[in-house]
């Protein structure tokens, strides 16, 4: 079964990508995915630029370089500190940090210095604070989870360093704590992930939800997306499992081993992310079952090993998690210290890849 608004929507997020690298408005943005303009044409990597749902602050909000408080910088004068969360065998995170090291480079940036939590949270904290030591000017962080980084950003304030975080919210204070959030909308995220398997099933079947870490908000989201579209739209595909799979393939695959033995009725996967899914579809074939036919899967991420399981026949659909944040996370550094409010939640747009266009994208698939 081809999936034709999903197909319809990721050829718009293209065109929408190329009209931002020409310098075209979010709201010229919006109104070509709306129409189904077709793309201008350029070259892959063009197509593959971040185009933000909030392109500006609402005038008389947003956060200014006087209102949080800081210095002027100037970038390739300047110190940088980028704290990653997770350990870099997941290909979201390997694409992440190199997107803001190429990006640092790009633009002549002095000096980026770079950290990996290893899924610590005390070593994030004290990652943040080793940078603040090194003399950091500016931070990037992709927070581990949404509570518990307030030492670190108690430490930053203290120097009137700013915080730009990545990829899953904080529970803080914009403007006083960090300037702004740059990543996608999970809720959307978990509702274009229902659509895609509506599609899949034909809207009737029994669902197992691999769900991602606790304590963050990218969890939360993309559950509360999922389920509420498919209670929304179709009440015949029944939830019957929610269980932790910590966004890791390993944990993914235990977790789909069990079902399979508690849950023999399971027709369909949602997977919190790629890695996961990936885990799924291993214990799914372990089984006997033919992933893809016999158990629908989608997932959330948009790594190239599960767009090629799609061209393969053993995926049904992925909703993209962009990862590429260093030319918008420094585009946005340079408007912060230009004078320019910038708003709350920057929000990055996410492609999807389906049977009908897998293929074709699997090459920009990260």
């Amino acid at each position: 079964m081809i999936i034709r608004p999903i197909a319809r929507r990721a050829r718009a997020l293209a065109a929408c990508a190329l009209l931002a690298t020409a310098g075209l408005t979010a709201s010229a943005c919006a109104k070509s995915e709306d129409s189904g303009t077709a793309a201008p044409s350029g070259s892959d990597q063009a197509a593959q630029q971040q185009v933000t749902r909030s392109a500006s602050a609402p005038a008389g909000s947003g956060c200014t370089l006087s209102a949080y408080g800081a210095p002027t910088l100037d970038l390739k004068n300047a110190v940088v500190g980028f704290s990653q969360s997770e350990k870099e065998d997941n290909p979201f995170r390997i694409a992440e940090t190199q997107s803001i090291k190429d990006e640092a480079a790009r633009l002549g940036v002095k000096k980026l210095l770079t950290t990996d939590a290893q899924s610590q949270l005390p070593k994030q904290i004290s990652d943040i604070q080793d940078m603040l030591a090194q003399g950091a000017q500016l931070l990037i962080v992709a927070p581990l989870n949404s509570d518990g980084l307030e030492p670190a950003l108690r430490a930053a304030a203290a120097k009137h360093v700013p915080v730009i975080t990545v990829d899953r919210k904080i529970n803080a204070t914009s403007c006083k704590d960090y300037v702004t959030f740059l990543g996608s909308d999970f809720v959307e995220q978990g509702k274009r992930a229902a659509d895609a398997m509506i599609a899949s099933t034909g809207g009737t079947g029994q669902v197992a939800i691999l769900l991602g870490s606790s304590g963050n908000n990218v969890t939360t989201d993309r559950t509360k997306g999922f389920t509420d579209e498919i209670a929304a739209k179709a009440p015949g595909l029944k939830v019957v499992a929610q269980q932790t799979g910590e966004f890791t393939r390993d944990k993914g695959q235990q977790v789909m081993e069990q079902l399979i033995q508690s849950k023999p009725g399971i027709t369909a996967v949602y997977a919190e992310n790629d890695e996961m899914g990936l885990g799924a579809l291993t214990a799914l074939q372990s089984a006997g079952k033919n992933p893809g036919k016999d158990v629908k899967i989608v997932s959330v991420d948009g790594t190239r090993n599960a767009v090629q399981e799609i061209v393969a026949g053993k995926y049904n659909a992925v909703i993209e998690s962009n990862p590429r944040f260093g030319p918008l996370a420094f585009a946005t550094a340079q408007k912060f210290y230009s004078g320019q409010a910038i708003p709350e939640n920057v929000i990055i747009s996410d492609r999807a890849y389906d049977e009908s266009n897998a293929k074709a994208s699997v090459a920009g698939a990260y």
